[in-house]
């Protein structure tokens, strides 16, 4: 049965046009999962109100695709959801990727295609030169393929020259408790300057934050046991420092991105973060000072932060 719509649109996404929820659906793929029931947990999310989905090629090797594709056609819903689909290769021609996505999709056009991990200034320009993959996508706007295009990006400098170019619509980039604060501090404001959409990732930190993990369900390897605890001769693995769904996304809620995309693959995640979305209230900067140093508590010994630009 279908949940009561428990999110509404809230406000436009940049200068889109598009009135967005403040959570959006990520991370839709988990190939251990037939398909149906994926697509059932897609459409749970639609039902519930979320109208943005996030995919990419490199998700499970287009599963997410096909997994977002499908939930849109079967659920109706496909004018009512903005939809971000990615070039995952910038170095090569964007038509034919464009083209194969569209494909796995099965639809005719998404609402952007964003240049996927697009992270140091190199890459940057040659994506914005005449010719480049910015002006490719553009091409794919005029043939009616998409109708928006942005990066996603996991530096603040490829950021910060990106939104004030006029060669983007919206970017993606992370915000959480555990992030390089000039996304919050600089990137943030300069996109509301700018009227760029924003749609933020990383707010349980890949899950590190959350559990013990290297990522992404990556279990903990090497670590010596109780390393991470304050009694570093006797802590078993529950006792590493986390924080919770709630606090996450409070904290990535209250720095108010226009969207917040969470992964939401598994319908206990969704109510996890529907329970955390529902009870938001804004924090203040005590507890948000608070949250980032519990995160950094939370998150050392976890393998790297691929999404924080390496320290000079």
């Amino acid at each position: 049965m279908p949940l009561s719509p428990l999110f509404s649109p809230r406000r436009l996404l940049g200068a889109t046009g598009f009135a967005a929820a403040h959570i959006g659906c990520g991370d839709l793929a988990d190939r251990a999962v037939p398909l149906e029931h994926c697509v059932a947990t897609a459409r749970r999310a639609l039902d519930a109100g979320l109208n943005l989905i996030d995919t990419a090629p490199a998700y499970e090797n287009g599963y997410s695709e096909e997994i977002a594709g499908r939930a849109l056609r079967e659920s109706g819903l496909r004018p009512r959801v903005f939809l971000i689909d990615k070039v995952d290769l910038p170095d090569q021609p964007a038509e034919p990727q464009i083209d194969a996505s569209l494909r796995r999709l099965g639809l005719d056009y998404t609402d952007a295609f964003v240049i996927h991990g697009l992270s140091t200034m190199d890459g940057w320009s040659r994506a914005a030169a005449p010719g480049g993959t910015l002006e490719q996508i553009g091409a794919a706007i005029s043939a009616g393929k998409t109708r928006f295009r942005g990066i996603s990006s996991h530096h603040p400098d490829v950021l910060a020259a990106a939104i004030p170019s006029s060669l983007v619509d919206i970017v993606l980039f992370p915000l959480g408790p555990f992030v390089d604060e000039r996304y919050f501090r600089e990137i943030l404001p300069l996109a509301r300057k700018h009227r760029v959409g924003t749609v933020c990732f990383k707010t349980f930190g890949a899950g590190k934050l959350l559990g013990n993990t290297e990522g992404y369900q990556k279990p903990l390897s090497g670590r010596p046991r109780g390393k991470l605890s304050s009694d570093a001769t006797d802590a078993a693995p529950h006792d590493l420092p986390r924080l919770s769904v709630e606090e996450c996304l409070h904290y990535t809620l209250t720095l108010d991105p226009d969207v917040a995309l969470l992964g939401l693959s598994f319908p206990d995640e969704q109510d996890a973060a529907f329970a955390a979305a529902r009870s938001f209230r804004p924090l203040g900067d005590l507890e948000m000072a608070d949250l980032r140093t519990r995160a950094r508590a939370a998150i050392a010994g976890k393998g790297p932060c691929w999404w924080n630009p390496a320290a000079s």
